[in-house]
């Protein structure tokens, strides 16, 4: 069984993975999802959330984005990173779970810093 953590925000992915209120966590087996839940998120503090997940057991963070830092620490702490989510946080999971998700590189060198926005164009 592995766990996914997804950061949420209502139904949808949200596109700040450190800074979204809630995160879902799936436990899923195979192709199947068994269950989920929703956390809420302790707080954007660096390094702090690689840790927190994995404390959990999370084996992998799918998300919209990320930047180069965090997914260096997720990476450390023997968790994956895909990126590519969007819309509807269940249908990103099923689609990742069916090698259906589009997961192109979206991990962000270009700057961190307050102002920075990285929000994908459709």
């Amino acid at each position: 069984m592995k766990k996914i953590a997804v950061p949420t925000n209502g139904e949808n992915v949200a596109q700040h993975f450190g800074r979204c209120p809630h995160y879902t966590i799936f436990e899923v087996e195979g192709c199947n999802i068994n269950s989920s839940r929703l956390i809420n998120n302790p707080g954007h503090q660096p390094g702090y959330l690689p840790k927190y997940l994995g404390d959990m057991d999370v084996d992998i963070v799918l998300a919209g984005g990320m930047g180069r830092k965090a997914f260096d620490l997720f990476k450390q702490n023997d968790i994956e990173v895909v990126t590519g989510a969007n819309g509807s946080v269940k249908d990103s999971v099923e689609a990742y779970l069916n090698n259906e998700l589009d997961t192109e590189s979206d991990i962000c060198d270009h700057g961190d810093h307050p102002d920075h926005k990285h929000e994908k164009q459709y």
